[in-house]
C-alpha cells in the first residue's frame, strides 16, 4: 500500500470550490511533484493532507492504517493524528522569531511528542549539522539569511520524524543565489528515500527528484505522469499552454 492515498478530496470557500475531486497517491519512497497556475488548489492541498485546512469530502488513507472520511464529521482527535503523521516546510520558513534555532527545532518533539528535552536537542544538532547549520544553533531567525532560514525548516520537519514531508514551494521567496543550497537539501532528502509532496515552480528541479508530477488547474488533476513525459511530452493542451508559458516568459 501506498504511504498516502487520496480520493475525490473537495474543499470550497464559500462559493469558490477549490478542489474538485482530487486523487492521488504517493508510494514509500516516492516523490510527487504539485504543479500547476497560482490558485489551481496545490497548496490547499498539502495544507488538508496536515489539516491547516479540513476538506469538504474525500478521503485519505496512511499505510499506517489511519484513515480519515472528511464527508463525516472529523474529531480533533482524527486532525491530530493526520497532523502527526506529515510535516510541512513552508513558503515564508514560520520559524518563531523569539526562539532560537535550536529550541523553533526541538518545540514539536517536546511538546507536542513529548520527547526528552535532552533526546531531542541531541537529534536536532545532528539534523542542523547534516545541514551545516550547527555553528547556528543559538542563533535567532532574524540573523539568518533566507536559505538557512528555510534549512532551519527543513530540519524542524524532519525532527518530527514524519511518514510525509510536505513541501510548500519551499524556494519561492528565496533570493535566486539561495536556491541551490535548499534544493540541493531536499533532493538529497529524495535520495535517502523520504516520502514527499512538493509544491514546486522550479520544473527542472521537479524532472530531476520527483517520481510523478501533477499538473492542477482549477482545483482538478488535468495530467499526471512520470517528470520526462509531463515535463516534456504532455498529451493535454492545458498542460503544454502552462509549459509553454513557464519555458518561455515572453512568448
Amino acid at each position: 500500500m501506498p504511504v498516502i492515498r487520496v480520493r475525490g478530496l473537495r474543499k470550497s470557500f464559500g462559493d469558490n470550490e477549490v478542489l474538485k475531486g482530487i486523487d492521488f497517491e504517493v508510494p514509500r519512497g516516492g516523490v510527487v511533484a504539485l504543479i500547476g497556475p497560482s490558485g489551481s488548489g496545490k497548496t490547499t492541498v498539502l495544507r488538508s493532507l496536515n489539516s491547516l485546512s479540513v476538506p469538504d469530502g474525500g478521503t485519505v488513507t496512511f499505510a499506517s492504517g489511519l484513515e480519515i472520511d472528511f464527508a463525516t464529521k472529523v474529531s480533533k482527535r482524527d486532525l491530530l493524528a493526520l497532523r502527526d503523521t506529515s510535516a510541512m516546510v513552508f513558503q515564508h520558513y514560520n520559524l518563531f522569531p523569539h526562539k532560537t534555532v535550536i529550541e523553533n527545532v526541538i518545540e514539536g518533539p517536546v511538546q507536542v511528542q513529548k520527547v526528552p528535552a535532552a533526546t531531542a536537542r541531541a537529534d536536532a544538532e545532528r539534523l542542523l549539522d547534516r545541514v551545516g547549520l550547527l555553528d547556528k544553533r543559538d542563533s535567532y531567525p532574524f540573523e539568518l539569511s533566507g536559505g538557512q532560514q528555510q534549512r532551519v525548516g527543513i530540519v524542524r520537519a524532519l525532527a518530527l520524524k514524519p511518514d510525509l514531508l510536505l513541501f510548500d514551494e519551499p524556494t519561492s521567496a528565496l533570493d535566486p543565489e539561495l536556491v541551490g543550497d535548499v534544493l540541493a537539501v531536499i533532493k538529497e532528502l529524495a535520495d535517502e528515500g523520504w516520502t514527499m509532496v512538493i509544491v514546486t515552480h522550479e520544473l527542472a528541479f521537479a524532472r530531476q527528484v520527483a517520481t510523478e508530477v501533477v499538473f492542477m488547474d482549477a482545483g482538478v488533476v488535468v495530467e499526471r505522469g512520470a517528470p520526462a513525459e509531463i515535463l516534456v511530452a504532455p498529451t493535454q493542451e492545458r498542460t503544454k499552454q502552462f509549459l509553454h508559458r513557464i519555458l518561455n516568459p515572453l512568448g
